[in-house]
């Protein structure tokens, strides 16, 4: 809702209610509401509905007093601001940066929009519940961000984009994100909607001044300083040239000045851009502290590379030939951009600055000679500032530097125009036009600038500083003219109208006129004095005419009081330019006063020798922490500063509008019901169940639709810790009727009350693909499953369904006679698809529909164009898999072991449907491998399945045959074996179906696991290689997406990351001087390298011409770049500044390896070709998982959508605007709201569906989407059908509305209605609210029958109204319809239907249409094309009062426990396996041994874990899922004990879940045992963890094969119960 005119100013308010929980009330200056976005407690995830009543209202006193209750008492703090800047969720605190104070540093530009400057700003941080896993180091990270310094240096205008020169041809949404300084900042804002409500943040300067006399203001002038974002960083950590093809301390001045508007119809405005930045090679500078300068260096190795596309983007930037062709007039055609660079260096003998101007000249030689830039034109102007200073003192250096800048400056000009308030008078505007939604009226510019000047001297800090001052001193002086400003001393300030065509003329003499002739419209001058007239202006100024002065002169003839004005704004600039590079403010600044008065010599010296001080501590102290402060806050280099920290945070979908479907059974009887449970607010409530339970069941039904991804619980019990349950069973489903189990058995342990605890949910997993797969087979087995370090082989897919809505929990207590089970808060993570966009076809929605129907279109995204996909190899479409309509499918297979065919899906049951294999059923796989004889019984043993094979798995055995021979008899070696898996993983195969392969030809797969084919010191070098090669290759896909901006894409390289040829491709062309890939015979799979189409390719190591297959990816250069310099370690990235000798690899954003050149593979070192292989691996997996989520969101699209989505957004109906379908819709509801709203509402079981119709889901879709011609219908075997909604949140239903198929009804499909409502599912508990009979209508009325009609606008679709006697407050509907039988009657008829008229004949014969356009039906079957269900949502449920309850839980929990827990004294213990094992040695004399003792590990599970995938560069920022949560990493803890018969027992396996790092977990055993020894190991998915890089010595990768985290050493302790009377006085000393 926008506002018509910004006339308040924008206010937020942060308010922490006394829960914990924290809302953010944002009233925005153009809009005339208040929205109140949600941060959940839990993920830190922003939540905004954009609903009235809920997040919408009229004002910030009507939402502050929704969140907070009515009562300012509830608010334990509250925050005011002015602008929001920030937010990110990490980990365990959310991080919300707010402008307290903001300052109008520019309070009116021409045209509208103020510029703010932050004054004072406050980090809130909101303490977030989840217990994700965080290091010390991480920690450190996020406490290092809050400190960053924003005050004072940054700003932003709310109306208007800055990032551009004005006037900015963009709107606001789309700013440059060259200067965007909180792009990552505010995305979470930008992904609920409400990209507005963070403005964007520019760092830098941006003040006016105004100048006159005699109190009248003749002219604004504004500063407007932006620092580029493409090269962050301190002093001595960017300089120069990085990866990015930006340079350090890169800023764009501009100099705006304007005409106040007065009684003028327009606003005259002029501008002048320049550019300061440190010179754009590679070099840098080594700061020692006992030497008086650094050293300056520059690199060896292709030190001038970037420097071209430096200038390309300038030269984009600038280039305003085509802009000023199309204003005409006689201006002369411009055929090039032109650069000046004036360089300041010190040059001369001895000068350590000398280096860097010989270079700064050979690169624009090198760049000119190339011929780079054709249309660029690059001219170099050395002046050495602080030489001519020394020698001819300030003014003499002045007036030089005026003579080499009049060229250039007037060269490119400067930009002129005016602002018109009516969009009306541009049709007489002589110019270019720019108009957009953020001004309401237009500019018309007349000229442009064309090309841009720029300064340069070391840091671009002090001599830029001032040189740039005096440049743009001249220029003022003429923006002044031009305007009708004089400046001069021998006449007063003057200002004339401007005219319309030739500009502006300078001030005439007395007695002078000016008029315009009438028949021509030319002026002419008419001179009173003499009475004559002239064409000619009398005394014209001359253009740029100080140029010509001296500085005697130029002072003399120029008032000075503007020329001050603009001299404080460069001081103030200055400053804090300096600041942000240096850290201390500009030194040398005096020269900018030169104009007034002297300053004292003696105090300017003694300031530039404090600031001289203050810089050397900061640059040597302070700096590497103030790099990584911008880092972060630019989003960059995350993986390296919060590793940890996901790419989106999961969703509670559990609340607040979710409930219980069934009551949960309470000793107390005044209980809510259950709610308390989901609710953040009543998380320290004790849910008490009945006494003696066996079990208890949730049944919860989630706020959105989702894929469940994790459970978290609130461990809530009383004194005695052991009422909480033990294990917890968990089934999800989209319905009632589609439950599948997902976890069984998981163990929750016991815990302090309020501790969160973590269980991961991978999804319903295939019982076969559990037996079938080796981890899964040997997961409950007493020797460990072999760790897969490289890595996981044997990965088992859960299923992924966005559409789940329904969770069923059964809590299982520890002990039956226990007498009661207590429950805390329970809450549901998952990840939820973009409906809403998804619906209007706008923002993320937008981009999920055609990111899902390319999984429709294309079933393997690893099978594409060769051409265009480096993955393909020698593999052609041909081989894809055939697949279902859904995508992807790793369901439908074939048993290789029988040859018949498998199921598609267990048989449907509600709670009970995945099988349970007992060790006895697995035989079969050891019958497979042993019956296999040899080669020559290959088709006697297995013939019937070899011919049932499917066309990927006889591919895979193909390849397979290939590698170990016909007869299988060759043992792989790990190159061999690592490449069978990557053709596995080409053709898209998952594990279980390739161990099915396998073992249908008789060979044990873990004979092939790469894992298992190398020794642990190698296998311990490569993965320290590969962990290296995908930080390094994170760090340049960053590079590239920055460096891309202002650029266009030119990435046409012909080898990509890895460049992994397809199995059996060999070079074989007498082009290729390598032959790395030869004397292989051919085979069906072979391919020959086609020299002749290839480009000639040359190896930068041994400059010998190499075929494609020769070379080895472009990854292999930033490895050999940083092995080649450390052979020794194989490890660290060094994250030291500056430029580097030789092309140092550094993953800091100011210095990065670029991968441009070629390698061949004879000058790879072959760890350095198996790191790339085994990366490869890694990312082919990865892309399978985002293909499996690929399919499943275009899965659940399509059960909503139907045929619509391969159309859309072409399919639309007449409501597809969304004014038209808002007005439609509030005419259907007559001031009341929808509450059946899909995602918001759901169907609870399945609705029987006929072929070819649309899906049940789309009854509850939105009015404005899906075809005008589509409908949901039933089989026409169905003579009734019950829907059964659930609706978005509590409500008072008032009644229902039923839109009419547009095909109409006949008279035999006229159903009769009825309907139910209650708040949970039982059906004895619900209530009829009436049965609606329409069949009597049919005689008398027109309106059902026939098709429907194309009503206009104003009109809305044929409905049925089913209105309830009286409103009813419930969550579920039951709705059936029923094809109405002889002898039927109506009730409540007459004012429950309301029916729009059609034009038809009720006699005709009718005819209906299938759903889409189909043959014509004449069975009868019920159908129809939307359900609402109208009334209004309950916004806040009551709570009831705390009472006797309470008092009786507190009596009940109080109860301490009559016995404890004590220390088993162990002798000895001994660590193996990596830390993973422990064994601990008892004596015979201890007690029996009740259960153990665990430390939540310290590790994390790190977000990059491979190079970036094929698509990275080019894809949208759509990300569906998090990858670890799509294959979440789960820990178990095997437990074995040594028993008096020396034989180890195994005590019980234990799924460990996630908790803050040193929560103490307790697990009991099922039975307390007497042991001599106990045997502790730990298993699942340990190689997902890595340690905290910040952490270890080197911070840049992970150095061992597993983290450190994860050691059992000092974590786990045995323990005993006993009662404390009895252990006396060693009670206290013994306890756990």
């Amino acid at each position: 809702m926008e506002s018509p005119g910004a006339s308040k100013d924008t206010s937020v308010v942060v308010v922490t209610v006394a829960s914990g929980e924290v809302y953010i009330i944002v009233s925005l200056s153009t809009r005339v509401d208040t929205q109140v976005i949600y941060i959940d407690p839990t993920t830190g995830a922003l939540c905004y509905k954009g609903k009235p009543g809920l997040d919408v209202f009229k004002s910030e006193e009507q939402a502050l007093n929704f969140v907070s209750d009515g009562s300012r008492w509830n608010c334990k703090s509250v925050s005011n601001g002015r602008a929001i800047l920030g937010y990110a969720p990490l980990g365990g605190v959310g991080l919300l940066l707010i402008a307290k104070k903001v300052t109008p540093t520019i309070p009116n530009l021409p045209g509208g929009g103020c510029v703010y400057t932050v004054t004072e700003s406050e980090w809130i941080k909101v303490s977030l519940q989840i217990p994700q896993l965080q290091g010390k180091g991480e920690l450190k990270n996020i406490q290092d961000l809050v400190e960053l310094d924003i005050d004072g240096k940054h700003y932003y205008c709310e109306t208007r984009d800055i990032t551009r020169p004005f006037p900015s041809r963009m709107p606001l949404e789309s700013p440059d994100d060259e200067f965007v300084w909180n792009g990552w900042f505010s995305m979470p804002f930008k992904n609920i909607g409400l990209r507005h409500h963070c403005v964007t943040l520019l760092q830098g300067f941006a003040e006016c001044r105004s100048f006159g006399s005699l109190g009248q203001v003749e002219g604004i002038v504004t500063l407007t300083a932006r620092r580029s974002r493409l090269h962050p960083g301190t002093r001595y950590l960017a300089r120069g040239l990085n990866s990015c093809f930006s340079t350090g301390n890169e800023v764009e001045c501009e100099q705006l000045v304007w005409v106040p508007k007065k009684a003028g119809p327009s606003v005259p405005f002029n501008t002048y851009i320049w550019r300061r930045g440190t010179i754009p090679i590679w070099w840098g500078a080594e700061l020692k502290l006992m030497a008086a300068e650094a050293e300056i260096y520059v690199a060896d190795r292709d030190p001038y590379k970037g420097s071209p596309q430096y200038f390309q983007r300038l030269s984009k930037r600038y280039d305003a030939r085509n802009l000023d062709a199309t204003v005409g007039g006689n201006q002369r055609k411009i055929t090039s951009v032109p650069i000046f660079c004036i360089n300041l260096l010190r040059n001369g003998p001895g000068k350590s600055e000398t280096i860097l101007v010989q270079h700064f000249v050979e690169c624009i030689n090198d760049i000119k000679s190339t011929k780079k830039l054709p249309s660029t034109r690059i001219h170099l102007i050395n002046y050495d500032w602080h030489a001519s200073t020394k020698l001819k003192g300030e003014q003499q250096t002045i007036q030089e530097l005026w003579t080499l800048l009049e060229h250039p400056t007037m060269s490119v000009g400067i930009s002129e125009g005016d602002y018109l308030p009516s969009r009306q008078r541009t049709k007489d505007c002589w110019g270019e036009v720019i108009y957009n939604n953020d001004i309401e009226g237009a500019f018309c510019l007349r000229s442009h600038q064309n090309g841009v000047i720029r300064y340069n001297c070391a840091d671009s800090l002090d001599r830029t500083n001032a040189a740039s001052y005096f440049g743009a001193l001249q220029v003022f002086v003429e923006q002044c003219r031009r305007l009708g400003i004089s400046l001069d001393t021998d006449r007063p300030y003057g200002y004339q109208s401007p005219d319309k065509n030739s500009g502006y003329t300078a001030p005439l003499p007395p007695g002078w006129e000016k008029r315009s002739d009438a028949v021509t419209g030319k002026v002419y001058y008419v001179d009173h004095n003499t009475r004559t007239t002239t064409w000619t202006h009398p005394c014209p100024d001359k253009p740029w005419k100080r140029f010509d002065m001296n500085f005697d002169e130029f002072r003399r003839s120029t008032i000075l009081s503007p020329v001050s004005q603009l001299a404080d704004l460069f001081l103030l600039a200055g400053d804090i330019h300096a600041t942000l590079y240096t850290g201390s403010k500009a030194m040398h600044s005096q020269i900018l006063s030169i104009f007034n008065e002297e300053a004292g010599t003696f105090k300017q010296y003694s300031q530039n020798l404090k600031i001289t001080l203050q810089r050397r501590y900061q640059n040597a102290v302070v700096d590497s922490s103030r790099q990584k402060q911008l880092e972060m806050f630019l989003g960059t280099r995350l993986f390296k500063h919060l590793p940890s920290i996901p790419v989106q945070p999961l969703s509670v979908l559990s609340r607040p509008s979710g409930f219980f479907l069934k009551p949960v059974a309470n000793i107390f009887p005044n209980c809510d019901g259950a709610s308390s449970l989901l609710s953040f607010k009543k998380k320290d409530v004790i849910w008490v169940c009945p006494q003696a339970t066996d079990a208890v069941e949730l049944l919860v039904y989630l706020a959105e639709p989702c894929h469940v991804c994790q459970l978290l619980l609130t461990i809530s019990h009383g004194a005695d810790d052991s009422t909480y349950p033990l294990t917890v069973d968990v089934r999800t489903g989209q319905d009632l009727d589609n439950l599948k189990l997902v976890l069984e058995g998981a163990t929750i342990p016991m815990c302090a009350k309020g501790t969160n605890i973590l269980i991961p949910l991978p999804g319903p997993i295939s019982a076969e693909d559990m037996a079938i797969t080796g981890a899964g087979a040997r997961l409950h087995s007493q020797d460990a499953s072999t760790l897969s370090l490289l890595y996981d082989y044997e990965e088992v897919e859960g299923e992924l369904n966005f559409l789940t809505r329904v969770v069923a929990l059964t809590f299982y207590p520890a002990l039956s006679e226990r007498s009661l089970v207590t429950l805390g808060e329970i809450e549901i993570l998952g990840a939820s698809l973009p409906w809403s966009g998804a619906f209007t076809g706008e923002g993320c929605g937008a981009k999920l529909i055609e990111f899902s129907k390319k999984f429709q279109k294309e079933s393997n995204p690893f099978m594409s164009n060769p051409e265009s996909n480096p993955f393909s190899g020698s593999l052609s479409n041909d081989n894809v898999l055939p697949s279902d309509e859904r995508g992807i499918s790793g369901n439908h297979f074939v048993d290789l072991l029988t040859g018949g065919d498998t199921f598609n899906e267990p048989p449907s049951h509600p709670l009970a449907e995945n099988v349970t294999y007992d060790g006895d059923d697995l035989d079969f796989l050891d019958q497979a491998v042993v019956e296999y004889h040899g080669a020559e019984n290959d088709t006697k043993t297995f013939p019937e399945a070899e011919k049932t094979l499917a066309n990927g798995n006889q591919q895979y055995i193909g390849h397979l045959k290939y590698l170990a021979g016909a007869d299988l008899r060759k043992k792989l070696d790990f190159t061999e074996a690592t490449e069978l898996e990557i053709e596995r993983l080409r053709l898209n195969l998952s594990a279980a179906e390739r161990d099915r392969a396998l073992l249908s030809v008789g060979i044990d797969p873990a004979s092939i696991n790469p894992n298992l084919l190398l020794d642990e010191s190698y296998m311990k070098r490569l993965c320290r290689i590969a962990n290296l090669l995908a930080w390094l290759g994170q760090a340049s896909l960053e590079d590239r997406i920055t460096a891309a901006i202002g650029l266009e894409n030119t990435d046409n390289n012909i080898i990509d990351f890895w460049n992994m040829t397809g199995l059996g491709e060999k070079c074989l062309g007498s082009k290729c001087e390598v032959h790395a890939e030869t004397g292989v015979p051919a085979t069906p799979f072979s391919t020959v390298s086609s020299t002749s189409s290839q480009p000639s390719l040359l190896c930068s190591q041994c400059e010998r011409k190499v075929c494609k297959v020769c070379c080895a990816g472009k990854g292999a250069l930033l490895l050999q770049s940083y092995i080649s310099r450390d052979p020794s370690s194989y490890g660290s990235v060094q994250s030291q500044g500056g430029s580097s000798h030789g092309g140092q690899i550094d993953v800091s954003t100011n210095r990065s390896t670029t991968i441009d050149g070629i390698i061949c593979k004879r000058c790879c070192q072959g760890i350095v070709l198996h790191a790339l292989m085994l990366d490869y691996i890694r990312v082919l997996t990865s892309l399978r998982r985002s293909a499996r989520a690929g399919d499943a969101a275009y899965t659940a699209l399509y059960e909503v959508m139907g045929s619509s989505l391969r159309d859309y957004p072409s399919e639309r109906n007449r409501y597809s605007n969304p004014k038209r379908a808002v007005k439609a819709q509030r005419k259907l509801l007559k001031g009341e709201e929808s509450l059946a709203e899909f995602p918001f509402a759901s169907l609870l079981h399945l609705v029987p569906t006929a072929v070819g119709s649309a899906p049940p889901l789309s009854l509850l879709a939105p009015l404005a989407f899906g075809s005008e011609h589509s409908y949901w219908e039933a089989p026409t075997s169905d003579s009734s059908v019950e829907l059964v909604i659930a609706l978005g949140t509590l409500s008072d239903v008032s009644g229902v509305i039923m839109l009419v198929s547009p095909c109409g009804y006949s008279a035999a499909d006229v159903p009769s209605v009825q309907i139910w409502a209650s708040n949970k599912i039982q059906k004895e508990e619900r209530s009829c609210m009436g049965k609606w009979d329409v069949q009597s209508l049919i005689a008398s009325s027109s309106e059902f029958y026939g098709q429907e009609k194309l009503a206009g606008e104003d009109e809305v679709p044929r409905h049925i109204k089913f209105a309830f006697r009286n409103p009813v407050r419930c969550r579920i509907l039951w709705i059936t319809l029923r094809l109405q039988r002889p002898g039927s009657y109506s009730v409540n008829l007459e004012k429950d239907i309301n029916l729009l008229a059609l034009e038809e004949n009720p006699f005709s014969q009718l005819s209906r249409r299938a759903s889409f356009g189909g043959s014509v039906e004449s069975e009868p079957c019920i159908h129809a094309k939307r359900i609402l269900v109208v009334g209004s949502m309950v916004k806040k449920e009551t709570e009831l009062p705390p009472g006797s309850d309470q008092m009786n839980l507190r009596n009940l929990s109080d109860r301490v426990p009559q016995l404890n827990r004590f220390k088993v004294p162990i002798e000895a213990e001994r660590l193996m396996d990596n830390d993973l094992t422990l064994e601990q040695y008892l004596s015979p004399l201890s007690p029996l041994i009740a259960g153990f003792r665990l430390d939540a590990f310290s590790a994390i599970k790190p977000r990059i874990t491979h190079s970036p995938l094929p698509d990275a560069y080019t894809q949208d920022g759509l990300t569906l899922m998090d990858e670890r949560y799509i294959s979440p990493a789960v820990l178990y803890m095997q437990v074995s004990a040594l028993q008096d018969s020396h034989k180890m027992v195994t005590v019980g396996e234990y799924q460990l879940p996630e908790a803050k790092p040193g929560t103490p977990m307790y697990f009991d055993f099922h039975r307390k045992i007497q042991a001599r020894r106990v045997t502790f190991r730990l298993l699942g998915d340990v190689t997902a963890f890595v340690d905290d890089p910040a952490e270890q010595e080197d911070p840049n990768f992970r150095t061992s094969q597993l983290a450190a985290g994860l050691s059992l050493s000092n974590r786990i302790k045995l323990y005993h119960y006993a009662d404390p009377y009895d252990m006396g006085k060693w009670a206290s000393l013994s306890a756990v």
